[in-house]
Protein backbone atom coordinates (compact mmCIF):
# COMPACT_ATOMS: atom_id res chain seq x y z
CA UNK A 1 0.00 0.00 0.00
CA UNK A 2 1.45 3.39 -1.11
CA UNK A 3 0.74 6.80 0.23
CA UNK A 4 -1.00 9.22 -2.32
CA UNK A 5 0.75 12.77 -1.72
CA UNK A 6 -2.58 14.22 -3.04
CA UNK A 7 -4.49 13.08 0.18
CA UNK A 8 -1.83 13.63 2.73
CA UNK A 9 -3.50 15.93 5.60
CA UNK A 10 -2.24 19.45 5.39
CA UNK A 11 -1.44 20.94 8.76
CA UNK A 12 -1.97 23.58 10.13
CA UNK A 13 -5.58 23.93 8.74
CA UNK A 14 -6.75 27.38 7.13
CA UNK A 15 -8.98 28.36 9.76
CA UNK A 16 -5.89 28.26 12.06
CA UNK A 17 -3.65 30.28 9.19
CA UNK A 18 -6.63 32.95 8.46
CA UNK A 19 -6.94 33.17 12.58
CA UNK A 20 -2.87 33.68 12.74
CA UNK A 21 -2.85 36.34 9.96
CA UNK A 22 -5.79 37.74 9.15
CA UNK A 23 -7.76 38.36 13.17
CA UNK A 24 -4.80 38.33 15.07
CA UNK A 25 -2.67 39.59 12.66
CA UNK A 26 0.76 38.28 14.30
CA UNK A 27 2.76 38.12 11.30
CA UNK A 28 2.66 37.35 7.13
CA UNK A 29 4.34 34.10 6.47
CA UNK A 30 3.69 31.05 8.41
CA UNK A 31 4.41 27.36 7.18
CA UNK A 32 2.32 24.80 6.74
CA UNK A 33 3.44 21.07 6.01
CA UNK A 34 2.21 17.66 5.21
CA UNK A 35 4.19 14.46 7.21
CA UNK A 36 6.00 11.32 5.98
CA UNK A 37 7.33 8.14 7.69
CA UNK A 38 10.68 9.06 7.67
CA UNK A 39 12.01 5.16 8.69
CA UNK A 40 12.55 4.11 4.95
CA UNK A 41 14.10 7.58 4.19
CA UNK A 42 17.51 8.52 4.11
CA UNK A 43 18.56 12.26 3.61
CA UNK A 44 21.11 11.29 0.60
CA UNK A 45 18.12 9.45 -1.14
CA UNK A 46 15.62 11.99 -0.45
CA UNK A 47 18.12 14.78 -2.08
CA UNK A 48 18.30 12.81 -5.30
CA UNK A 49 14.74 12.28 -5.79
CA UNK A 50 13.84 16.05 -5.49
CA UNK A 51 17.25 17.46 -6.64
CA UNK A 52 17.44 15.69 -10.05
CA UNK A 53 15.81 18.32 -12.28
CA UNK A 54 16.87 21.52 -10.66
CA UNK A 55 20.40 23.47 -11.37
CA UNK A 56 20.28 24.98 -7.88
CA UNK A 57 19.84 22.72 -4.54
CA UNK A 58 21.29 21.92 -0.76
CA UNK A 59 21.64 19.39 1.90
CA UNK A 60 22.33 20.11 5.34
CA UNK A 61 23.21 17.70 7.81
CA UNK A 62 24.88 17.39 11.14
CA UNK A 63 26.52 14.98 13.89
CA UNK A 64 27.17 16.64 17.32
CA UNK A 65 30.06 16.13 20.15
CA UNK A 66 31.55 13.53 17.72
CA UNK A 67 29.14 10.80 17.59
CA UNK A 68 25.09 12.52 18.20
CA UNK A 69 23.01 12.62 14.93
CA UNK A 70 21.66 15.86 15.18
CA UNK A 71 18.22 15.92 15.30
CA UNK A 72 17.27 17.47 11.61
CA UNK A 73 18.54 17.43 8.25
CA UNK A 74 17.64 19.93 5.65
CA UNK A 75 17.18 19.11 2.33
CA UNK A 76 15.86 21.30 -0.95
CA UNK A 77 16.15 22.19 -4.55
CA UNK A 78 14.64 24.34 -6.66
CA UNK A 79 14.62 27.45 -4.86
CA UNK A 80 12.70 30.96 -6.08
CA UNK A 81 15.18 33.27 -6.27
CA UNK A 82 19.36 32.89 -6.84
CA UNK A 83 21.06 35.79 -5.16
CA UNK A 84 24.88 36.22 -6.01
CA UNK A 85 26.99 38.88 -5.33
CA UNK A 86 30.54 40.09 -6.26
CA UNK A 87 32.52 42.01 -8.99
CA UNK A 88 30.36 40.43 -11.56
CA UNK A 89 27.50 39.73 -10.16
CA UNK A 90 24.15 41.77 -10.43
CA UNK A 91 25.02 42.72 -6.62
CA UNK A 92 28.07 44.25 -5.52
CA UNK A 93 29.37 45.32 -1.93
CA UNK A 94 28.40 43.63 1.45
CA UNK A 95 26.20 40.43 0.90
CA UNK A 96 24.29 41.19 4.19
CA UNK A 97 22.96 44.86 2.94
CA UNK A 98 21.26 42.81 -0.02
CA UNK A 99 20.13 39.61 1.89
CA UNK A 100 18.70 41.76 4.98
CA UNK A 101 16.55 43.48 2.38
CA UNK A 102 15.24 40.56 0.54
CA UNK A 103 14.51 38.54 3.99
CA UNK A 104 12.61 41.97 5.36
CA UNK A 105 9.18 41.13 4.00
CA UNK A 106 8.88 38.37 6.16
CA UNK A 107 7.22 39.02 9.22
CA UNK A 108 7.62 35.25 10.22
CA UNK A 109 5.06 33.25 12.70
CA UNK A 110 6.96 30.23 14.17
CA UNK A 111 4.83 27.12 15.44
CA UNK A 112 5.26 24.57 17.89
CA UNK A 113 5.02 22.04 15.85
CA UNK A 114 7.61 23.18 13.62
CA UNK A 115 9.91 25.33 16.06
CA UNK A 116 13.08 25.02 13.55
CA UNK A 117 14.30 26.40 10.13
CA UNK A 118 11.41 26.24 7.60
CA UNK A 119 12.82 28.30 4.51
CA UNK A 120 15.02 31.24 4.52
CA UNK A 121 17.91 31.75 2.74
CA UNK A 122 20.92 29.18 2.14
CA UNK A 123 24.10 29.34 1.01
CA UNK A 124 28.19 30.78 1.46
CA UNK A 125 29.59 33.66 2.20
CA UNK A 126 33.22 33.51 0.99
CA UNK A 127 36.26 34.88 3.09
CA UNK A 128 36.81 38.02 0.82
CA UNK A 129 33.79 39.63 1.60
CA UNK A 130 35.36 40.60 4.53
CA UNK A 131 36.53 43.78 2.54
CA UNK A 132 32.76 44.87 2.75
CA UNK A 133 32.82 44.36 6.49
CA UNK A 134 35.89 45.99 7.22
CA UNK A 135 37.18 48.22 3.60
CA UNK A 136 40.49 48.53 5.42
CA UNK A 137 41.58 45.05 4.72
CA UNK A 138 40.36 45.83 0.47
CA UNK A 139 43.55 45.84 -1.67
CA UNK A 140 43.92 44.34 -5.29
CA UNK A 141 43.58 40.19 -5.05
CA UNK A 142 43.99 37.73 -8.14
CA UNK A 143 40.94 35.69 -8.66
CA UNK A 144 41.69 31.72 -9.57
CA UNK A 145 38.37 30.53 -9.07
CA UNK A 146 36.46 33.05 -10.59
CA UNK A 147 33.45 32.26 -8.43
CA UNK A 148 30.64 34.87 -6.84
CA UNK A 149 31.73 36.42 -3.34
CA UNK A 150 28.59 35.02 -1.79
CA UNK A 151 25.56 32.47 -3.13
CA UNK A 152 21.89 32.39 -1.55
CA UNK A 153 19.40 30.35 -2.38
CA UNK A 154 16.05 31.40 -1.08
CA UNK A 155 13.88 28.44 -0.65
CA UNK A 156 10.16 28.81 0.96
CA UNK A 157 9.91 24.53 0.25
CA UNK A 158 11.84 21.90 1.80
CA UNK A 159 12.20 18.70 3.62
CA UNK A 160 12.84 18.80 7.39
CA UNK A 161 14.16 15.08 8.00
CA UNK A 162 13.13 14.37 12.00
CA UNK A 163 15.69 11.76 13.26
CA UNK A 164 14.20 11.33 16.50
CA UNK A 165 10.45 10.99 15.24
CA UNK A 166 11.53 9.17 12.34
CA UNK A 167 9.62 11.45 10.42
CA UNK A 168 9.95 13.90 7.31
CA UNK A 169 7.70 17.49 7.29
CA UNK A 170 7.71 18.61 3.95
CA UNK A 171 6.96 22.52 4.84
CA UNK A 172 5.73 25.07 2.45
CA UNK A 173 4.80 28.81 3.46
CA UNK A 174 1.89 31.00 3.52
CA UNK A 175 3.69 34.02 2.61
CA UNK A 176 0.68 36.65 2.35
CA UNK A 177 1.91 40.71 2.13
CA UNK A 178 -0.36 43.83 2.47
CA UNK A 179 -3.98 43.29 3.23
CA UNK A 180 -4.96 40.33 1.97
CA UNK A 181 -8.74 39.15 1.93
CA UNK A 182 -9.61 35.95 3.30
CA UNK A 183 -10.60 34.79 -0.50
CA UNK A 184 -6.84 35.29 -1.55
CA UNK A 185 -5.29 33.56 1.47
CA UNK A 186 -7.24 31.08 0.73
CA UNK A 187 -5.99 30.68 -2.65
CA UNK A 188 -2.03 31.22 -1.30
CA UNK A 189 -2.78 28.66 1.51
CA UNK A 190 -4.32 25.83 -1.35
CA UNK A 191 -0.87 27.14 -3.42
CA UNK A 192 1.31 26.38 -0.71
CA UNK A 193 0.01 22.84 0.54
CA UNK A 194 0.14 21.89 -3.02
CA UNK A 195 3.81 22.55 -3.88
CA UNK A 196 4.47 20.69 -0.17
CA UNK A 197 2.55 18.04 -1.59
CA UNK A 198 3.93 18.47 -4.96
CA UNK A 199 7.61 17.49 -3.01
CA UNK A 200 6.16 14.53 -1.34
CA UNK A 201 5.06 12.57 -4.15
CA UNK A 202 9.03 13.52 -5.63
CA UNK A 203 10.49 11.82 -1.91
CA UNK A 204 7.61 8.68 -2.56
CA UNK A 205 8.81 7.86 -5.72
CA UNK A 206 9.82 4.70 -6.55
CA UNK A 207 13.53 4.73 -7.44
CA UNK A 208 16.15 6.52 -6.39
CA UNK A 209 17.83 8.37 -9.30
CA UNK A 210 21.74 8.24 -9.08
CA UNK A 211 23.31 11.52 -10.20
CA UNK A 212 25.75 10.95 -13.55
CA UNK A 213 29.56 9.76 -12.65
CA UNK A 214 31.63 10.08 -16.08
CA UNK A 215 34.64 7.61 -16.20
CA UNK A 216 36.93 7.42 -13.30
CA UNK A 217 40.84 8.69 -14.46
CA UNK A 218 43.04 7.97 -11.00
CA UNK A 219 46.39 9.42 -10.10
CA UNK A 220 45.33 12.67 -10.69
CA UNK A 221 48.18 14.85 -8.06
CA UNK A 222 47.19 17.54 -6.04
CA UNK A 223 49.25 20.89 -6.92
CA UNK A 224 49.75 23.52 -4.40
CA UNK A 225 49.50 27.21 -4.91
CA UNK A 226 52.40 28.48 -2.87
CA UNK A 227 54.46 25.19 -2.13
CA UNK A 228 56.24 24.01 0.93
CA UNK A 229 58.86 26.93 0.33
CA UNK A 230 56.40 29.38 -0.19
CA UNK A 231 54.40 28.27 2.77
CA UNK A 232 57.15 28.40 4.99
CA UNK A 233 58.60 31.57 3.90
CA UNK A 234 55.01 33.33 5.07
CA UNK A 235 55.70 31.93 8.72
CA UNK A 236 58.97 33.61 8.88
CA UNK A 237 57.60 36.66 7.76
CA UNK A 238 54.61 36.60 10.29
CA UNK A 239 56.90 35.69 12.91
CA UNK A 240 59.15 39.13 11.89
CA UNK A 241 55.68 40.92 12.55
CA UNK A 242 54.93 39.09 16.07
CA UNK A 243 58.49 40.04 16.88
CA UNK A 244 57.90 44.07 15.56
CA UNK A 245 54.49 43.84 17.70
CA UNK A 246 52.49 44.00 15.07
CA UNK A 247 50.13 40.87 15.29
CA UNK A 248 49.76 38.10 18.08
CA UNK A 249 49.03 35.35 15.73
CA UNK A 250 47.62 35.36 11.97
CA UNK A 251 46.39 32.32 10.10
CA UNK A 252 48.10 32.29 6.32
CA UNK A 253 46.83 29.45 4.15
CA UNK A 254 47.37 26.91 1.22
CA UNK A 255 45.30 26.01 -1.84
CA UNK A 256 45.15 22.79 -3.70
CA UNK A 257 44.07 22.01 -6.75
CA UNK A 258 42.98 18.40 -7.71
CA UNK A 259 41.75 17.73 -10.83
CA UNK A 260 38.85 15.05 -10.55
CA UNK A 261 36.15 13.16 -12.48
CA UNK A 262 34.53 12.70 -9.76
CA UNK A 263 30.38 14.06 -9.07
CA UNK A 264 30.68 16.21 -6.26
CA UNK A 265 28.11 14.79 -4.50
CA UNK A 266 29.52 11.33 -4.98
CA UNK A 267 32.76 13.05 -2.95
CA UNK A 268 30.04 14.44 -0.16
CA UNK A 269 28.52 10.58 0.19
CA UNK A 270 32.15 9.50 0.93
CA UNK A 271 32.93 12.33 3.29
CA UNK A 272 29.76 12.52 4.88
CA UNK A 273 30.49 8.37 6.12
CA UNK A 274 34.77 8.94 7.27
CA UNK A 275 34.44 12.49 8.65
CA UNK A 276 30.87 13.10 10.45
CA UNK A 277 30.54 16.53 11.99
CA UNK A 278 28.79 19.17 13.17
CA UNK A 279 28.14 20.78 9.79
CA UNK A 280 28.30 19.24 6.86
CA UNK A 281 26.49 20.22 3.55
CA UNK A 282 26.18 20.01 0.18
CA UNK A 283 25.58 23.11 -1.69
CA UNK A 284 24.95 22.76 -5.39
CA UNK A 285 25.47 26.44 -6.80
CA UNK A 286 24.83 25.32 -10.63
CA UNK A 287 28.57 26.11 -11.83
CA UNK A 288 30.22 25.19 -8.73
CA UNK A 289 29.58 22.87 -5.98
CA UNK A 290 30.16 23.11 -2.19
CA UNK A 291 31.10 19.84 -0.35
CA UNK A 292 32.12 20.65 3.73
CA UNK A 293 32.58 18.82 6.95
CA UNK A 294 33.05 21.12 9.21
CA UNK A 295 33.21 21.37 13.25
CA UNK A 296 32.77 24.78 13.93
CA UNK A 297 30.16 27.19 14.56
CA UNK A 298 30.85 30.28 13.27
CA UNK A 299 27.51 32.67 14.14
CA UNK A 300 24.91 30.98 15.36
CA UNK A 301 20.99 33.30 16.72
CA UNK A 302 18.89 31.86 18.27
CA UNK A 303 15.61 33.48 19.53
CA UNK A 304 18.75 36.68 19.56
CA UNK A 305 20.58 34.71 21.86
CA UNK A 306 24.49 35.15 19.49
CA UNK A 307 26.70 31.46 20.07
CA UNK A 308 30.05 31.88 18.65
CA UNK A 309 32.23 28.58 18.73
CA UNK A 310 36.49 28.46 19.06
CA UNK A 311 38.05 25.60 18.26
CA UNK A 312 41.90 25.58 19.04
CA UNK A 313 44.29 23.28 19.78
CA UNK A 314 44.25 19.07 17.94
CA UNK A 315 46.09 16.05 18.35
CA UNK A 316 45.28 12.37 16.91
CA UNK A 317 42.71 10.35 18.15
CA UNK A 318 44.07 6.84 20.15
CA UNK A 319 43.91 3.72 18.78
CA UNK A 320 43.07 2.41 22.06
CA UNK A 321 40.75 4.11 24.84
CA UNK A 322 43.35 4.23 27.44
CA UNK A 323 45.73 6.24 24.47
CA UNK A 324 42.60 8.48 23.66
CA UNK A 325 42.20 9.32 27.32
CA UNK A 326 46.17 10.48 27.39
CA UNK A 327 45.76 12.27 23.93
CA UNK A 328 43.45 14.41 25.50
CA UNK A 329 45.22 15.23 28.65
CA UNK A 330 48.32 15.64 26.54
CA UNK A 331 46.45 18.68 24.99
CA UNK A 332 44.94 19.81 27.72
CA UNK A 333 48.57 20.19 29.39
CA UNK A 334 50.25 21.99 25.94
CA UNK A 335 51.03 25.24 27.06
CA UNK A 336 51.56 26.63 23.40
CA UNK A 337 47.48 25.42 22.31
CA UNK A 338 46.69 26.91 25.19
CA UNK A 339 48.06 30.16 25.02
CA UNK A 340 46.38 30.53 21.16
CA UNK A 341 43.05 28.89 22.58
CA UNK A 342 42.86 31.70 24.84
CA UNK A 343 44.07 34.05 22.66
CA UNK A 344 41.31 33.11 20.59
CA UNK A 345 38.39 32.88 23.18
CA UNK A 346 39.26 36.51 24.09
CA UNK A 347 38.83 37.36 20.39
CA UNK A 348 35.59 35.58 19.96
CA UNK A 349 34.56 37.59 23.55
CA UNK A 350 35.30 40.77 21.44
CA UNK A 351 33.30 40.07 18.46
CA UNK A 352 30.37 38.86 20.54
CA UNK A 353 30.59 42.01 23.25
CA UNK A 354 30.58 44.38 20.26
CA UNK A 355 27.07 43.75 19.02
CA UNK A 356 25.21 42.16 22.09
CA UNK A 357 24.50 43.98 25.80
CA UNK A 358 27.70 43.35 27.97
CA UNK A 359 26.10 42.04 31.27
CA UNK A 360 24.81 38.59 28.93
CA UNK A 361 28.42 38.20 27.30
CA UNK A 362 29.75 34.89 28.65
CA UNK A 363 31.82 32.03 28.36
CA UNK A 364 29.91 29.09 28.30
CA UNK A 365 31.99 26.43 28.16
CA UNK A 366 36.25 26.76 28.54
CA UNK A 367 38.91 24.31 26.64
CA UNK A 368 36.39 21.06 26.79
CA UNK A 369 37.59 18.15 24.81
CA UNK A 370 35.67 17.41 21.51
CA UNK A 371 36.09 14.15 19.93
CA UNK A 372 35.67 13.85 16.37
CA UNK A 373 36.15 11.16 13.45
CA UNK A 374 40.24 11.39 13.25
CA UNK A 375 40.99 14.33 16.29
CA UNK A 376 40.49 16.18 19.18
CA UNK A 377 39.87 19.24 19.54
CA UNK A 378 40.73 21.93 22.38
CA UNK A 379 36.95 24.06 22.00
CA UNK A 380 35.60 26.47 23.77
CA UNK A 381 31.62 28.56 23.32
CA UNK A 382 30.89 32.57 24.00
CA UNK A 383 27.72 33.45 23.91
CA UNK A 384 25.56 36.44 24.10
CA UNK A 385 22.19 38.09 23.72
CA UNK A 386 22.01 40.77 21.38
CA UNK A 387 21.13 44.49 21.95
CA UNK A 388 17.91 46.08 20.64
CA UNK A 389 19.47 48.04 18.04
CA UNK A 390 21.46 45.37 16.50
CA UNK A 391 20.71 42.67 13.97
CA UNK A 392 21.85 38.93 13.11
CA UNK A 393 23.40 40.42 10.35
CA UNK A 394 25.31 42.81 12.50
CA UNK A 395 26.38 39.72 14.44
CA UNK A 396 27.48 38.21 11.28
CA UNK A 397 29.72 41.01 10.38
CA UNK A 398 31.16 41.42 13.88
CA UNK A 399 32.48 37.82 13.89
CA UNK A 400 33.20 37.24 10.78
CA UNK A 401 35.60 35.74 9.93
CA UNK A 402 36.53 33.87 12.63
CA UNK A 403 39.91 34.50 14.31
CA UNK A 404 40.90 30.86 13.78
CA UNK A 405 41.05 31.58 10.53
CA UNK A 406 42.79 35.06 10.65
CA UNK A 407 44.13 35.95 13.34
CA UNK A 408 44.81 38.91 16.12
CA UNK A 409 44.53 41.43 16.17
CA UNK A 410 42.03 40.62 13.33
CA UNK A 411 42.49 43.19 10.86
CA UNK A 412 45.88 43.55 11.15
CA UNK A 413 46.61 39.88 10.33
CA UNK A 414 43.75 39.60 7.88
CA UNK A 415 45.88 43.04 6.01
CA UNK A 416 49.17 41.27 6.85
CA UNK A 417 48.03 38.00 5.15
CA UNK A 418 46.45 39.35 2.31
CA UNK A 419 49.44 40.61 1.47
CA UNK A 420 51.42 37.34 1.78
CA UNK A 421 49.04 35.40 -0.09
CA UNK A 422 47.96 37.79 -2.81
CA UNK A 423 44.98 35.66 -3.60
CA UNK A 424 41.39 35.48 -3.37
CA UNK A 425 40.23 32.53 -0.76
CA UNK A 426 36.60 32.00 -2.25
CA UNK A 427 34.51 30.03 0.11
CA UNK A 428 37.33 29.02 2.11
CA UNK A 429 37.21 30.62 5.93
CA UNK A 430 33.97 31.99 5.00
CA UNK A 431 30.73 31.16 6.09
CA UNK A 432 27.93 28.29 5.17
CA UNK A 433 24.77 28.02 6.68
CA UNK A 434 21.36 29.27 7.11
CA UNK A 435 19.44 32.91 7.47
CA UNK A 436 15.93 32.06 8.53
CA UNK A 437 12.71 33.43 7.57
CA UNK A 438 12.66 34.45 10.85
CA UNK A 439 14.83 37.23 11.67
CA UNK A 440 15.73 36.16 15.33
CA UNK A 441 17.47 33.20 13.97
CA UNK A 442 20.65 31.61 11.41
CA UNK A 443 23.29 28.87 11.48
CA UNK A 444 26.75 29.57 9.82
CA UNK A 445 29.52 27.64 10.08
CA UNK A 446 33.38 28.33 9.82
CA UNK A 447 34.32 26.68 5.96
CA UNK A 448 36.79 24.80 6.95
CA UNK A 449 37.33 21.21 6.06
CA UNK A 450 35.57 22.20 2.47
CA UNK A 451 36.04 21.24 -1.10
CA UNK A 452 34.87 24.38 -3.78
CA UNK A 453 34.31 21.82 -7.18
CA UNK A 454 33.98 23.70 -10.47
CA UNK A 455 35.28 22.47 -14.08
CA UNK A 456 36.58 19.15 -12.90
CA UNK A 457 38.78 20.63 -10.19
CA UNK A 458 38.65 20.18 -6.65
CA UNK A 459 40.40 23.13 -4.48
CA UNK A 460 40.99 22.23 -0.82
CA UNK A 461 42.59 24.87 1.17
CA UNK A 462 44.01 24.44 5.14
CA UNK A 463 45.93 27.20 7.38
CA UNK A 464 47.77 27.40 10.78
CA UNK A 465 47.54 29.56 13.75
CA UNK A 466 51.13 30.97 13.75
CA UNK A 467 52.88 32.33 16.55
CA UNK A 468 55.84 33.75 18.38
CA UNK A 469 56.99 30.45 18.78
CA UNK A 470 55.93 28.25 15.71
CA UNK A 471 58.39 26.22 13.59
CA UNK A 472 58.38 26.96 9.58
CA UNK A 473 58.19 22.94 8.62
CA UNK A 474 55.98 21.66 11.43
CA UNK A 475 53.30 24.77 10.13
CA UNK A 476 53.36 23.51 6.40
CA UNK A 477 53.23 20.00 8.21
CA UNK A 478 49.85 20.98 9.54
CA UNK A 479 48.38 22.38 6.69
CA UNK A 480 48.59 18.81 5.16
CA UNK A 481 47.60 16.90 7.84
CA UNK A 482 44.42 19.41 8.29
CA UNK A 483 44.01 18.47 4.12
CA UNK A 484 44.63 14.75 4.42
CA UNK A 485 41.05 13.90 5.68
CA UNK A 486 39.37 15.86 2.36
CA UNK A 487 42.06 14.23 -0.13
CA UNK A 488 41.39 11.18 1.62
CA UNK A 489 38.43 11.12 1.03
CA UNK A 490 38.39 12.55 -2.53
CA UNK A 491 40.57 9.06 -2.90
CA UNK A 492 38.80 6.23 -1.87
CA UNK A 493 35.34 7.39 -3.39
CA UNK A 494 37.62 7.69 -6.92
CA UNK A 495 38.32 4.49 -6.24
CA UNK A 496 35.08 3.01 -5.11
CA UNK A 497 33.65 4.24 -8.73
CA UNK A 498 36.38 3.04 -10.46
CA UNK A 499 36.11 -0.20 -9.38
CA UNK A 500 32.34 -0.24 -10.31
CA UNK A 501 33.40 0.83 -13.46
CA UNK A 502 35.83 -1.28 -14.25
CA UNK A 503 34.24 -4.46 -13.31
CA UNK A 504 31.33 -3.36 -15.62
CA UNK A 505 28.72 -2.81 -13.68
CA UNK A 506 27.01 0.39 -14.42
CA UNK A 507 28.43 3.15 -12.86
CA UNK A 508 25.51 4.92 -11.50
CA UNK A 509 24.26 1.90 -9.73
CA UNK A 510 25.70 1.84 -6.28
CA UNK A 511 25.00 -0.63 -3.45
CA UNK A 512 26.16 1.72 -0.96
CA UNK A 513 23.31 2.60 1.73
CA UNK A 514 22.40 6.25 1.51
Amino acid sequence: MTLNPHKLPAHPSLATVEQIILKEKRGNCVPVYVELPGDLLTPCGAYLRIAKDSKYSFLLESVIAGENIARYSFIGADPFKIIKTGPDEEHTGDPMTVLEKELSVYKYVKLPEVATFTGGAIGYVGYDCIQHFEPKTARPLSDPLGIPEAIFMLVDTLLIFDHLYQNVKVVSHVFCPGDAGTVNLSFIYQTAIEKARRLAKLVLGAATPEVYQPPIVMGAEAVSNVGKEGYEGYVTKLKEHIVAGDIIQAVPSQRLSRPTMLHPFNAYRHLRRVNPSPYMFYLDCGHLQVVGASPETLCKVERNHVFNHAIAGTIRRGKTVEEDVQLGAQLLNSEKDRAEHIMLVDLARNDVNRVCQPKTVKVDHLMQLERFSHVTHLTSQVSGVLRTDKTRFDAFRSIFPAGTVSGAPKIKAIELVYGLESQRRGVYAGAVGRFDFADDAMDTCIAIRTMTFKDGVAYLQAGGGIVHDSVEEEEYVETLNKLKGNLRALEQAEKYWYDIQQSGTNGNITPLHH
